[in-house]
């Protein structure tokens, strides 16, 4: 088929692979270069770096201007397919291949439209998630499904893991929705069950409240790995005033009140150490000082870093 892919990310370039080595002939519509790092160099987008390495035909649209449609539009797309482009597309453009674009979203829509279901899945705690194939409309995320699949999600999971399940889930997906429009004879459904949304996350976001219980706040670390990160501030103690992220954590109990919370309760040693939430308790087994590499709690503790009683904000 001839496909028109739009897409941006590490994630998008997964699904491009997988087309590209099934033979499509592509198109690929993907962000601007924008500056990275330390240095502000001006950085390829994933999908860019991949399309120059394969040969594959590209655009890189500041906006969808009368032209750009003309140019997508003789292109003669048989489907449209986005996956984490990262801006809205309009329906000018959505509407130009014969079986219209699709987006595949990871989430069991209408559950956690936005741009960070998966995050959102584990910061409430959820058990099951998924992968959603739906027509674009001009609302974010409301179109009509026409592949899902589910996912669970297990206790351990973060941010990290759950997507490495999701993508080969997500071009499973993909390629099904693929085989309906060759095949014919399907029907999209409408999105049913109560909406949510899970909008950008703000690196700011990632202070960890230690007047909460101890589930909430390990599901926090949990979502917010590995961006932006879940941290606290030191309060007392011998970094105070410096950040530490939490990297790894387990509960160690959840249902003590404790009206001293954000404390050192214990140290483990060759484990980590724990601090008191204001339900339950955390035992923290991998850190990031700040300004320095990740490591594991009980080398972290074996520096003298943190001592019983120091307090973290």
């Amino acid at each position: 088929m001839k496909i028109l892919y739009f897409g941006t990310a590490s994630i998008s370039e997964a699904f491009l692979k997988n087309l590209y080595e099934n033979g499509h002939e592509l198109f690929c519509v993907t962000m601007p270069d924008k500056p990275a790092a330390r240095g502000q160099k001006l950085t390829p987008p994933a999908v860019k770096s991949f399309a120059v390495k394969y040969n594959i035909k590209f655009i890189q649209p500041e906006k969808f201007t009368s032209e750009i449609a003309v140019e997508m539009k003789s292109f003669n797309a048989d489907a449209g397919i986005a996956v984490a482009y990262g801006k809205l597309i309009p329906e000018s453009v959505f509407n130009l291949p014969k079986y219209k674009t699709f987006n595949i979203h990871f989430s069991l829509l209408p559950k956690y439209r936005g741009a960070a279901p998966v995050q959102y899945a584990i910061l409430n705690g959820e058990t099951e998630t998924g992968v959603s194939a739906f027509y674009l409309e001009k609302t974010l995320d409301t179109g009509d499904i026409i592949v899902w699949e589910k996912c669970p999600i297990d206790i351990k999971d973060t941010s990290e893991t759950l997507f490495n399940k999701l993508i080969p889930l997500g071009i499973e997906v993909m390629n099904k929705t693929l085989s309906r429009f060759e095949s014919g004879g399907f029907k999209a459904a409408p999105q049913e069950g109560e909406s949510s949304y899970a909008p950008v996350i703000k690196k700011e976001e990632g202070l960890i409240d230690w007047n909460g219980g101890v589930k909430n706040i390990y599901n926090k670390i949990r979502a917010f790995y590995p961006r932006p990160g879940g941290y606290s501030i030191i309060s007392k103690g011998k970094l105070e005033g410096k950040r530490i992220k939490i990297i790894e954590a387990e509960i160690i109990e959840s249902s003590t009140v404790n009206e001293y919370y954000g404390y050192v309760h214990s140290i483990e040693k060759n484990k980590g150490f724990s601090v008191l939430c204001a339900r339950g308790k955390l035992l923290i087994t991998k850190v990031q000082p700040e300004n320095k590499p990740v490591m594991d709690a009980g080398a972290f503790i074996l520096g003298g870093q943190i001592e019983k009683g120091d307090c973290l904000n």
